[in-house]
């Protein structure tokens, strides 16, 4: 009989990313009370400022939109054993092609440039993201260098880009021109509007409808499709796939192009949906939480879409909570959402052992009763 026992899905997936988000909670509470003030009182200002009316909530899920996409992005190539840490310059990249799309097609009519502004974010951060898989599969560059290199690259090229190139005429600040309205994503409240709903004016806009249709689309390939499979066997053990036949590189670059695009998908919320222009660092580290939700969300989407709902209540609850307490400036609310990472994230195994230590002790005793 094995000395451990392995944990039952139910507990790796639910009970211990609770129980780590409980633990950045507890952490976060004590750092409230080192200033003064009721940890309590807090909670109750952070969920009223992301669920307590319909503008916070419209504000909550345009930031759940992002951290779908970046999620999403990190979670098909953390599948083939890929850390891709080039979701922000990916996205960065991505807006540049919707932007361009917008742009110089704008007389295409709504229904086809919608199709080929997600054809453009999905080519550029597709392309974007082919560079450092090609290094990786076929030269053996260590993938989180080059995309962490890559997201710099893309950084000085999207400045000098809109600073002398896509930069209006007469204008001095550094971003693109205005898309037109009518090709602009229709927000939610204008669309229920249209069937006789009031709602409250936010942010939010087609695009997250787009972001949940991501989630199944990204389920059934990795868990349905036989190119599904082989990337999660290549992250596995990609000897064990060469000996199965599956050759690793051409997975890899595969599960890399996939990674880009849904990143550069990002970009329909934030150039498409909401500022209607391409404007600079407008990805505002939504890449980087990425990872995080995925991690956090066991790299499911469904666990990705109720992670990314959390970080959406953080950025606009903090945001509520900043106004609210005085004393809890905008560094405070990013330590409680940098705490939640690193509990969620980088000490996502601190707990794993004793949780497991405790289930194996468990289910032996339980076997012993059931022999006698």
């Amino acid at each position: 009989m094995s000395d451990t026992i392995q944990l039952p899905r139910w507990i790796d997936v639910g009970v211990l990313p609770l129980m780590n988000l409980v633990l950045a909670f507890l952490i976060s509470g004590l750092v409230v009370m080192a200033i003064g003030e009721d940890p309590t009182e807090v909670v109750r200002i952070m969920l009223y400022g992301a669920f307590g009316y319909e503008e916070a909530v419209g504000y909550t899920l345009y930031y759940t939109t992002n951290f779908i996409f970046t999620g999403l992005a990190f979670a098909v190539a953390f599948h083939a054993g890929l850390f891709n840490i080039g979701v922000e310059g990916q996205a960065y990249v991505g807006g540049l092609g919707v932007a361009l799309a917008a742009l110089y097609l704008n007389w295409l009519p709504f229904p086809v440039m919608l199709v080929v502004a997600i054809a453009a974010a999905a080519l550029f951060g597709a392309a974007w993201a082919y560079i450092p898989a090609y290094l990786q599969a076929r030269r053996g560059s260590h993938v989180v260098i080059t995309t962490i290199m890559f997201n710099f690259i893309a950084s000085s090229l999207m400045v000098y880009l809109l600073v002398n190139v896509l930069r209006p005429q007469g204008s001095m600040t550094p971003e693109s021109a205005a898309i037109d309205e009518n090709l602009t994503l229709p927000y939610i409240h204008n669309m229920a509007a249209w069937f006789g709903i009031d709602m409250a004016s936010s942010p939010l806009n087609l695009s997250f409808v787009y972001a949940l249709v991501c989630c199944v689309l990204v389920w059934l390939f990795i868990w349905h499709t036989r190119w599904g499979y082989a990337i999660r066997t290549v992250g596995a053990n990609a000897a064990a796939a060469t000996f199965a036949g599956i050759e690793p590189g051409r997975y890899i670059i595969m599960a890399m192009m996939i990674s880009g695009a849904l990143s550069g998908f990002m970009a329909l919320n934030e150039v498409m949906g909401v500022q209607h222009r391409l404007l600079i660092d407008f990805t505002a580290g939504y890449g980087f939480v990425g990872i995080a939700v995925a991690l956090m969300g066991r790299n499911h989407p469904f666990g990705i879409f109720l992670s990314a709902l959390l970080f959406g209540m953080l950025y606009q609850g903090g945001a509520e909570l900043s106004f609210e307490i005085p004393t809890i400036t905008n560094d405070m609310v990013v330590v409680i959402q940098g705490l939640v990472i690193l509990c969620t994230g980088a000490l996502e195994h601190m707990i794993r052992p004793r949780v497991t230590q405790m289930y194996t002790a468990w289910r032996l005793r339980q076997r012993t009763q059931e022999a006698a």
